[in-house]
């Protein structure tokens, strides 16, 4: 004859596990979505630093000009240096 006693936790363990396991799974979509939009936001940051790098290149061809003659020339552009 066996000595089977009911375990009267299991039940609740049971309970506990499978809320626990609810709780990680919808943590883990959390965790993904947050991924996504991590990766669209650090798209749009290298957009936006491409582009600054870009308008200042062109800012500082407008403003500072290489001086390849040793004359000063009159300006034509607006100074372009802050006040």
């Amino acid at each position: 004859m066996l000595n089977w006693r009911r375990d009267p936790g299991y039940e609740q363990r049971m309970l506990n596990y499978e809320q626990q396991k609810i709780q990680h799974e919808l943590r883990m979509e959390q965790i993904g979505s947050e991924t996504e939009q991590l990766k669209r936001e650090n798209a749009r940051l290298k957009s936006l630093n491409a582009r600054t790098k870009s308008l200042r290149s062109y800012v500082d061809q407008l403003c500072f000009p290489d001086n390849s003659s040793s004359t000063l020339q009159t300006p034509t552009e607006p100074d372009c240096r802050p006040s």
